[in-house]
């Protein structure tokens, strides 16, 4: 399988198409209808990338990010709406998303935005990796 994905939303219907048509392009997809479950998902495993939607009964997509970014502020957390707005996604890059998309969304652009999120969070990974490496290194006097 490719890159992991977790889809939040709460629209049935369009959960069931993007996660298929994703799944036909060789993404591994997690699928998730409300907060809740989302964030249980996330305790319970990794993904490349995270397609969040802004606009969902009870614990909206900001307040999802937030919580997102407190369980692992490493994730790659792109919001998908029908309803946007400029405020809405400033809001969302300074809480830390990696971009903000209109829905319908283009399973092609989805497909890059993966992409990018996997190459960052490799990166991510590299880094911790080089740090944690230099600490080992320097507490043993090497």
């Amino acid at each position: 399988m490719g890159e992991k994905v977790l889809l939040i939303d709460d629209e049935a219907e369009f959960l069931s198409a993007l996660s298929e048509r994703m799944r036909l392009r060789g993404m591994d997809v997690t699928t998730a209808s409300n907060a809740a479950d989302a964030l249980e998902a996330i305790k319970n495993d990794t993904f490349d990338a995270i397609f969040l939607d802004l606009q969902m009964p009870g614990t909206d997509g900001i307040e999802s990010l937030r919580k997102i970014r407190d369980i692992n502020p490493d994730l790659q957390v792109i919001l998908l709406t029908g309803h946007a707005t400029v405020d809405k996604g400033i809001e969302a890059m300074k809480l830390g998303a990696m971009d903000f998309m209109e829905k319908p969304a283009d399973v092609e652009q989805l497909r890059e935005k993966v992409r990018k999120a996997h190459a960052r969070k490799m990166l991510l990974v590299e880094r911790r990796t080089e740090s944690k490496i230099s600490e080992i290194l320097a507490e043993r006097g090497w």
